[in-house]
This record gives C-alpha cells, structure tokens and sequence, in this order.
C-alpha cells in the first residue's frame, strides 16, 4: 500500500529518542517520506541516533511550536507525530499504514492506542498512576497522524501553551470545528513511565496556568469537551483560603478562629493525602512523597491558576463580556415592553431575523 506521510518528532534530548528513531527506520512497512526531529532545547546539542533525521531547532519554546515547526516544514499528505519517550512496535509503519490507507477525506487525524505498562507486583504510584491516565485521554499526540491540509485549516498548534498539556486536545477541537472527524486507529504505541522526582506532581501543577488559557478558549464547559475529569481546583482553594485566614488570625491574636480555619485546613489536607496515598503501594517514601506534596500543592495550583489568568487576561473569553452585553441587552429590552401600554403590546410583531419583539 502506498501512503504519502512524514514523521514529526519533538524532541528534549531524552535518550529514549533512538528507540522511536529505530523503530521509524528500520522496522517493517512503508517508509515515510521524511523523518524530521524537532531539537526543542534551550541549548543545541548532540542528539542520539539521528543520522537518516532532518533535525529542526525551536529553542525550548515548547511542543506545540516544536510541533508546529516539523509538520510545516512536511510536505506530505500526512503528519505522523510521535512523542520522544515512546515504544513504537517493529510493525509500526506497516499499521500506520493500514490506518490511513481506509481513511476518507472527511478525516482528519488518526490517533493510536496507547498502552501504559504498570509493575505487575504492586500497586501504583502516584506518579504511574497519572501517566497511566494517558491510556484513555483524548486526541493525545504521543502517537496522532494529522492529515496536513486540516492542520494547515485549523493553523496548526495554538504556541501559547508551553508545555505538553491541553494544546492536543484544544487543537483537535479546532479541526474537528472545520468540519474534520478524528478517528481510533488500530495501531497500538506503549508510553512507559519515566523516572520523576520527589516533587515531580508539585511540578506538574504549573498546568494550572494552561487551564486558565483553555477556560478562556473553550467557555465553561472545557472539561467535558476535552472529555476531562472534574479538577481539584475548588477544592484547592479552600484549603490554601483556610490555612492563610489562619495564619492571619494567629498572627493578629485571634485564636478561637485560627483554631478553626487551622483545623479546616487539616482536615482537607489529611483528606487530600489519604486520597492519594490510599491506591498506591503505601511504601515509606511514597507515603512521605503523598504527605509532604499534598500540603504543598493546593497554594502552588492556585498560584499558577492566578498567574495563567493574568497572563491570558487579554485572550477574549468565550462566554464572557460579549454574552454577558447580550444579557443585559435582553434584559434592558423586556424592563422597557413591559413599561409600554397595553395596546401598543398588542399591536408588537417579531422583528425580521432576530426572534425579538418590536412594536
């Protein structure tokens, strides 16, 4: 079969890139046309086996900029994105092909399966149990074929985002919006867990600030539309809310209060921690990790939710002040028909095109 692709890979250096890059080479099915690794590192530097590659460098500006600086740089039917910290099978091409070949014109991404490996002998971290959520999330880009002419309509990846986290799926409701479907393929990709660090869920919270952006994007209803679970951001607020009224009213003597709020905040820091530590394999250094990362993350995600909102502030907002002038607008209009006379409201006709009521 004969399909007309590219393979995008945006790249920090990880050594797990010669992994994809073997796999993309060597293994069997029909070639790409062009193999192209995007080096997104602040500082340029040796990459491992990317010989066969056309390396691009964005500068650490992110993956969306990274993504979006390979597939224009592709002048082929179809991108295929692959994450750098991935296991493609040996048969990769070959099912890739299969997936695009039967693809219509109506469709404008296939998106593989992507299988996350856990240790058979225990439960799992907290850690392993995040990365094992990409399983089921939408329009993930770890493995994503975009056809190039609904990425060029859509304009590709919004680089307002600076990290891995929500542009995927923001973009795939843009070309789903041009009238594209994204469909499952057959393919199937394994993302392994990667080593983190004692504070990597504190980290991770900086994706608050994205949320802010998407809030912004989308309207209200972000969540459901990118298919996401219910945040923890109320619930992050009281506790932060809490524990600061209490220290403010140590601070100022009031010690009943500072009793109070004190307890608050405990009791929904306990609850956060227990949560976490409660599915897990309950281990000496995971229990430590849950306990002290569950105090700290409730203010660092209402810091960056701030910060994402200051910086986002001048995005238009869908569901924002333009429909909050039509409700007042309508609501202007029904106080002034109901001071009209009888008989004028009697003689009213809707006006041509609007639903609206004129007399």
């Amino acid at each position: 079969m004969s399909v007309d692709y590219a393979v995008v890979i945006p790249t920090v250096g990880r050594d797990s890139l010669r992994v994809v890059l073997d796999a993309v080479e060597h293994g069997v099915g029909p070639p790409p046309r062009e193999i192209i690794v995007v080096d997104d590192r602040p500082e340029p530097g040796p990459l491992p086996a990317t010989h066969s590659a056309r390396v691009l460098r964005t500068g650490g500006r992110g993956p969306a900029a990274a993504r979006n600086a390979g597939w224009r740089a592709a002048c082929c039917e179809w991108v295929a994105f692959l994450d750098d910290d991935v296991v493609p099978p040996r048969d990769w091409k070959l099912r890739l092909a299969e997936d695009l070949a039967r693809l219509g014109l109506d469709v404008g991404a296939s998106q593989a399966r992507i299988v996350v490996p856990l240790p058979p002998d225990r439960a799992p971290t907290d850690w392993e149990r995040g990365t094992a959520g990409l399983a089921d999330a939408r329009w993930i880009t770890a493995d994503m074929a975009y056809r190039r002419a609904a990425l060029a309509h859509a304009g590709g990846f919004d680089e307002r985002f600076p990290r891995a986290y929500r542009e995927d799926a923001e973009l795939a409701l843009r070309v789903q919006a041009r009238g594209y479907r994204i469909v499952n393929g057959d393919r199937v990709t394994t993302h392994p867990v990667r080593e983190a660090g004692f504070f990597a869920s504190l980290k991770q919270q900086r994706g608050n600030a994205d949320d802010a952006l998407v809030r912004r994007l989308l309207g209200p209803e972000w969540r459901a539309r990118i298919g996401g679970a219910p945040g923890r951001l109320p619930w992050h607020v009281a506790t932060a809310a809490a524990g600061a009224v209490a220290v403010l009213c140590g601070l100022v003597g009031w010690r009943k209060a500072a009793v109070a709020f004190g307890g608050t905040w405990a009791g929904l820091t306990g609850w956060f921690a227990a949560r976490r530590i409660a599915p897990g394999p309950r281990t000496r250094d995971e229990v430590a990790k849950m306990v002290v990362t569950s105090v700290a993350i409730p203010p660092a995600a209402c810091w960056h939710r701030l910060r994402g909102e200051l910086r986002h502030r001048s995005v238009p907002a869908v569901g924002g002040p333009r429909r909050r002038v039509v409700l007042v607008a309508d609501a202007l209009d029904r106080l002034r028909s109901r001071s009209e006379p009888r008989a004028v409201a009697r003689t009213a006709e809707p006006a041509p095109g609007t639903g609206r009521w004129r007399p």
